[in-house]
């Protein structure tokens, strides 16, 4: 627990009710973000129309003259969003361009009458819509939970809905193509999920060139005579899972030429929504093959609000991929010597932390093909578990270079050494294809619980035409795509920790990222407890806490020198205090780097501490944030967690950077806390008080903050 000192001067803070006599608030609507459970999908069909909804959003297809999409509502602003119909899926089939659904006729496209519908036609030369069922939600991957994680269901639970195209009559040339077109609605998310399945019942191969598994005429986000280099933000945030190099290349915000009515006088307003690969896929499907498109997902925001809008993006990534939610303590052991990593596993339990990763430079080899080699991490997994420990060790793919023969090739250079970073090999050459199943193998054997995948797949293309993997250039990333997602979903399905320094969590990756520049960990230590702190504040907008890392230089890390060092940590005990607090304090976990977690009793018991707080608050301190105020190294910043499922329901992290005390006067909003009338504040250890929320469901303070960090609990 927080020392006596530091006790007494939260204790002595001056609390002021400033509330305290105001009316109590007004009610208020169930609020999707405090309470989802109202809000059950659910499919609604007669014989006009098929209508997805949750209560909070509504796509509709009408059923005659055919299968088409007319409507995608947000039902809490009455914001209508879609302009225009559209077909359901765009294929590129050797050299042909087939369309799945669509209708032609109307009239004008900057907006979508109901009278309208009954004069459109179905496109004639598009596949039909045979058929429909409702499905249930099925996960695309297994998810084994073997570490502290949220308790979120998995598959979230919602409705699917399948439609079923094929060829018109007299489309001969399209004999045996069945396309499925997957939508998909969750309870209390206001977010509609889109994928597409291609079957060749035929008798001949077909390459499907490129696809395109959701075309949206939306709404303009702005009506501007002319184009601007930045337009306003759509209500609309359309993200997907085909993402490579921090990213989505799954979906494209592209003009609509055909909008002839729209204000810019260039037509270049971006408003049509295009979900495709930006190359191939160039699938070959032999009869009886079938494909699957990428998943894209439509999140129907209902403010723009920053603040509001990212605690939306924030519950989607919890519902869609909640192993996010694992947030064990790191330790990253310098040294892979077996010896010191007995030692970084004792000093791992004795702290408190769960994970110890052999980190880069270590030693640590995932691609030894040597059984004894193998034998010894498998007993050093062993005793890192009887002490209650996970361990896991780092691996590099791209940013190195193999030979030209498995590297990838530049198309138009023809040679290598042209990848987003410089060298990387193709992950479908032969050597691609076996160091994954290197590294499958080397787990199997070993046992380890977490791979750090650095230098993960960043989205090149390779027009080499002899790697085994891939055909050439137009199927060469999107078989490298899959070639490591596959692999992730494994993982996940085996309950493996998976640090990957990029956008792969919709694909089973645990933790990306908070965002920082590595160089800035070689400032002297008081610069980099501000800049740390700036990154949690700037990465927790669109990222959960436990989705981000940090990171902390115990040792030396790319210089700087002692001035940049905490170790020895004996002599810096305010240092690590700081990232302790200012790390657990924000529910993100640090990769602690260096050769030990502790040097002598002082320093362990410092730790444990602060591991002993993070855990008796764990629930709280991960779940979302609200920001307070950014760090600036001049005045008070911090953050506020909430939850309104939880007994505290929040908990504000406030930090001073300053040498002296500081009075300040500080409004907590408890909007997301679901507090409507009165809270009970306990200020660090000091006693619990009563107070009344203002009209705005916020709560104003008056503080005496002591240097370094205070908190406050709100029940």
């Amino acid at each position: 627990m927080p020392s006596p000192q530091l006790a007494r001067i939260l204790l002595a803070s001056l609390l002021v009710l400033a509330a305290c006599r105001a009316p109590a608030p007004p009610p208020r609507a169930a609020d999707w973000l405090i309470d989802p459970s109202p809000y059950r999908a659910e499919l609604r069909q007669d014989e006009r129309e098929l209508v997805l909804t949750n209560g909070l959003v509504r796509r509709v297809f009408a059923r005659a003259p055919s299968l088409a999409c007319v409507a995608l509502d947000d039902l809490v602003t009455g914001a209508a969003h879609l302009r225009a119909v559209e077909p359901e899926a765009v294929l590129v089939l050797d050299g042909v361009t087939v369309n799945v659904g669509g209708w032609t006729g109307q009239p004008e496209r900057a907006y979508l009458r109901a009278e309208w519908l009954a004069t459109m036609t179905p496109d004639p030369a598009a596949l039909v819509c045979t058929g429909f069922e409702e499905l249930p939600i099925e996960a695309p991957f297994a998810w084994k939970r073997v570490r502290h994680a949220e308790e979120r269901p998995w598959p979230p639970p919602g409705v699917r809905l399948v439609l079923t195209f094929e060829p018109p009559e007299g489309r001969a040339d399209l004999a045996g193509l069945v396309v499925r077109v997957h939508h998909q609605l969750l309870d209390g998310l206001p977010l509609f999920t889109k994928w597409i399945e291609v079957e060749n019942r035929g008798t001949r191969a077909r390459t499907l060139e490129r696809y395109e598994s959701e075309r949206l005429a939306v709404v303009e986000p702005a009506s501007l005579v002319e184009a601007t280099p930045r337009w306003p933000e759509h209500p609309l945030h359309v993200f997907s899972d085909y993402a490579m190099l921090a990213r989505e290349r799954g979906v494209e915000w592209r003009t609509d030429p055909a909008f002839g009515t729209q204000v810019n006088y260039r037509l270049e307003t971006p408003c049509l929504v295009v979900a495709r690969p930006e190359l191939g896929p160039g699938e070959v499907l032999a009869p009886g093959a079938r494909f699957r498109s990428h998943t894209t997902h439509v999140l129907v925001r209902d403010s723009l609000e920053r603040e509001r809008a990212g605690l939306a993006l924030r519950r989607a990534w919890r519902t869609l991929a909640p192993w996010v939610t694992e947030n064990p303590l790191i330790f990253h052991a310098r040294s892979a010597a077996p010896e010191d990593v007995q030692g970084a596993i004792e000093q791992a339990a004795e702290a408190g932390f769960e994970l110890v990763i052999l980190s880069f430079g270590s030693g640590f080899d995932f691609e030894s093909r040597d059984p004894e080699y193998a034998a010894t991490m498998r007993a050093l997994v062993e005793h890192a578990h009887a002490r209650g420990v996970e361990l896991g060790g780092y691996t590099l793919l791209a940013s190195r270079r193999i030979s030209d023969e498995h590297d990838v090739i530049d198309p138009e250079t023809g040679t290598t050494g042209h990848a987003a970073f410089g060298n990387s090999p193709c992950l479908e050459s032969e050597w691609g294809q076996e160091y994954f199943a290197q590294l499958a193998r080397f787990r199997a054997a070993t046992g380890l619980d977490a791979i750090e995948h650095d230098g993960n797949y960043p989205g090149d293309v390779c027009a080499s035409t002899r790697h085994p993997g891939h055909a050439g250039l137009l199927d060469s990333q999107w078989k490298q795509w899959r070639r490591i997602t596959d692999f992730y979903a494994r993982c996940r399905a085996e309950g493996v920790y998976l640090n990957v320094p990029d956008h792969y969590w919709l694909n089973g990756a645990s933790k990306t990222a908070m965002g920082y520049r590595e160089t800035n960990w070689s400032l002297p230590r008081a610069e980099q407890l501000v800049h740390a702190r700036q990154n949690i504040h700037d990465g927790t907008w669109e990222k959960t806490p436990s989705l981000g890392w940090m990171f902390v230089p115990l040792s030396e890390y790319q210089g700087g020198g002692a001035a940049a060092t905490i170790e020895p940590l004996a002599e810096h005990l305010d240092t690590y205090e700081a990232f302790l607090q200012l790390n657990l304090g924000a529910g993100v976990q640090a990769c602690w780097r260096g050769p030990r977690l502790f040097d002598g009793p002082e320093t362990l018991a410092l730790v444990r501490r602060w591991v002993g707080w993070f855990k008796e608050r764990r629930a709280i301190l991960e779940s979302d944030v609200i920001h307070l105020r950014r760090a600036d190294g001049r005045d008070w910043d911090g953050l506020l967690h909430v939850n309104p499922a939880l007994a505290t329901k929040g908990l504000a992290v406030l930090f001073n950077p300053l040498a002296e005390p500081l009075e300040r006067r500080i409004r907590l909003p408890l909007y997301y806390t679901g507090l409507t009338e009165r809270v009970r504040v306990r200020i660090g250890l000091g006693p619990e008080r009563e107070a009344r929320l203002d009209r705005e469901y916020g709560l104003t303070l008056e503080l005496v903050l002591p240097p370094g960090m205070s908190w406050i609990e709100l029940r």
